[in-house]
């Protein structure tokens, strides 16, 4: 045994158990007579006359005992009302029986008095005369109050120093169907007899009341964590709490009237037992792992039959009060056998949930047949209904079943996570090494590439213009002058390239404001202004150095271009932004020249600044006319 078990059935832990169920037994065995303090007199004898007729009869505001038609006989409390014998016609009337009760024992007592009655059961109404005046009087519809059949405690004199009345008169008309009945009752001291009136509705209807509310609250909670999750037993658990709520809804409310039909009222609540027990047996077969296909299709085809053929149509209704007994018998044996083969196959599969659901919902249904039997009278009236007791073991174990399954999904995810852990751990060491190794060779590829690049470019660029003037000058057509102007351009050249391989961050301003450093000098001493009129533009995030350097290079044709061959005296460089393109525009005021001649010429300048355009995804627009020459490079803000 476990040490927490061992601690938990100390014999003094026992010992105060055991007083507490002795404690609990004794109340509800002995009833509201072992609370009362005060003087009180339990009345278990009463007259008795009895009337029938087509049809109930009007309540009168005041009724002469004496004057009431037929013989007043004695009879025992609690009572059960007879059923009247039919007529010619077949019809049985309905009962009207009088109670009359002489209050001698409270004659000379001071003080308010109350009326408690334990319950009365009928389908129909009851009234309460004190002295000949209407004192009480119900107010649900037969059928609710048959189904209700609360308590009744009602104060017996009008002020505290009044006397109590001598004579009590309880008219109950009832339906031919089924038996009404009427407990004992008491009356005396009020403040005992509220006392004891409010300790038994409290084990009677609030305690299972506030249990109920609980079970649809999680029930509840329960469907949004279906809906989250998908896991079945959510969605059984919050079936099974809409469903108990239902089937409970006449030991919930109180005498108001109903918010439905009596009609329907009658089919929820059948209906919701049957489906009840459906979804019990379900779920047992959830927990313990062995399908009954055969016999749930069996039982799921009796729920709909049951449902469709009680449906609460016009027509129907009539019977259905009196077909109430047998759908109880229906009812019984289909949960008989959910019962029976739940407890069997429980047990076998060794699965604890399913074995406490199945445990509780066969005393739920011990419970539910003990209700049945006091419902027609062979169980003592004033004893206490089960069921709702049941629905709170029912309710207990759902929720400690949910915990269990909690429970092992946390540690079943701690598992996991240590499993994942360790994983993680050896996984993270294995890319550690890995990312070091590709490191070392993706820092190898990038000096190659970019080895690669400045190769590329010195050739093209600088080395194509230094091999130029050294030819040149070797054949000795140039003189000092021309000499150091190619020089000039190879240096500018060698600066854009180290230029290009700076940081930007995306900002071509950066960029352009770097041209304008090195290119500015050149241009003054040329006797060419520069105006310059750029504005923000969006940052470009493909602009790495590869990239750069064709934009550098680009605009330094256009530059070149200009200072060799339109004679310009001013340059202007702009820049703007719209639909997708960051616009750089260089414009000067020479002479111009024919853009297509150029083209078709075979220059390599335009055919370079055109491949180094595509290279980048941009757009090259080239206009020259007498008026100047102006070149536009289209960038886009982000490269497919």
């Amino acid at each position: 045994m476990k040490p927490g078990t061992r601690a938990f059935w100390r014999p003094e832990l026992r010992e105060g158990m055991l007083r507490w169920l002795l404690l609990c037994a004794w109340l509800l065995a002995c009833g509201p007579a072992a609370w009362a303090a005060g003087t009180v007199v339990h009345y278990t004898q009463a007259e008795m006359l009895r009337e029938e007729a087509a049809s109930f009869k009007p309540l009168a505001a005041t009724v002469d005992d004496s004057a009431l038609p037929g013989s007043w006989t004695q009879v025992a409390l609690p009572r059960v009302i007879e059923t009247p014998a039919a007529s010619d016609t077949g019809k049985r009337p309905v009962v009207t029986t009088w109670l009359r009760i002489h209050l001698d024992a409270l004659q000379g007592s001071k003080g308010p008095t109350h009326f408690y009655l334990i319950r009365w059961l009928a389908a129909g109404q009851i009234a309460v005369y004190a002295d000949g005046r209407l004192r009480f009087r119900s107010t649900g519809s037969p059928v609710w109050n048959l189904f209700s059949h609360p308590a009744l405690l009602l104060p017996l004199n009008l002020t505290a120093d009044s006397p109590p009345p001598k004579i009590l008169l309880i008219r109950l008309d009832s339906l031919p169907s089924p038996e009404a009945g009427i407990s004992s009752f008491y009356a005396g001291d009020s403040d005992s007899l509220v006392e004891m009136a409010a300790k038994r509705d409290w084990l009677a209807n609030q305690l299972p009341f506030m249990c109920s509310a609980a079970f649809l609250a999680v029930g509840l909670f329960s469907l949004a964590v279906w809906v989250v999750r998908r896991q079945p037993a959510s969605l059984y658990l919050f079936a099974m709490a809409v469903l108990n709520a239902t089937r409970r809804w006449h030991f919930q409310l109180g005498p108001e009237k109903l918010i439905v039909s009596d009609a329907w009222f009658i089919w929820l609540t059948l209906n919701a037992l049957m489906w009840q027990s459906l979804v019990t047996h379900y779920f047992l077969q959830f927990l313990h792992g062995r399908a009954m296909p055969r016999t749930s299709r069996v039982m799921l085809a009796m729920a709909v039959v049951f449902s469709i053929v009680t449906l609460p149509f016009a027509s129907v209704f009539p019977s259905l009060l009196a077909l109430r007994p047998y759908a109880h018998l229906l009812l019984i044996s289909m949960a008989t056998v959910i019962a029976v083969i739940g407890l069997w196959h429980s047990w076998r599969s060794r699965s604890l949930d399913a074995r406490m659901l199945s445990t509780a919902f066969f005393c739920n249904y011990a419970f539910g047949v003990y209700d049945w039997a006091r419902l027609k009278y062979v169980v003592d009236l004033e004893s206490y209904y089960l069921t709702p007791y049941a629905a709170m073991l029912l309710f207990a174990v759902f929720v400690v079943i949910m915990f269990r399954q909690y429970v092992g999904a946390l540690a079943t995810v701690e598992q996991l996570n240590t499993g994942l852990e360790e994983s993680l751990k050896n996984r993270e060491t294995e890319l550690a090494a890995s990312y070091e190794r590709l490191r070392e060779v993706e820092q190898r590829e990038v000096l190659s590439q970019e080895r690669q690049r400045l190769t590329q470019d010195m050739h093209d660029g600088l080395g194509s213009s230094l091999v130029s003037a050294l030819r040149v000058v070797e054949a000795g057509r140039l003189g000092e002058a021309e000499v150091a102007e190619v020089l000039k351009g190879c240096i500018d050249d060698l600066k854009l390239t180290i230029d290009s391989m700076e940081p930007v961050e995306a900002d071509l301003l950066l960029l352009l404001a770097t041209l304008r450093f090195r290119l500015g000098p050149r241009l003054a001493g040329a006797g060419i202004s520069l105006r310059w009129e750029v504005s923000d533009v969006p940052p470009l995030d493909w602009l790495n150095p590869r990239n750069a350097l064709h934009i550098l290079r680009i605009l330094q044709e256009a530059f070149t271009n200009t200072l060799k061959h339109t004679h310009a005296t001013q340059i202007r460089v702009m820049t703007g932004a719209e639909d997708g393109y960051v616009s750089v525009i260089i414009a000067d005021n020479g002479g111009g020249f024919s853009v297509e001649q150029a083209l078709a010429g075979g220059g390599k300048g335009l055919a370079n600044q055109q491949r180094r355009a595509q290279a980048i995804g941009a757009e090259l627009l080239l206009h020259s006319s007498a008026a100047g020459t102006t070149l536009t490079l289209k960038l886009p803000e982000k490269r497919p």
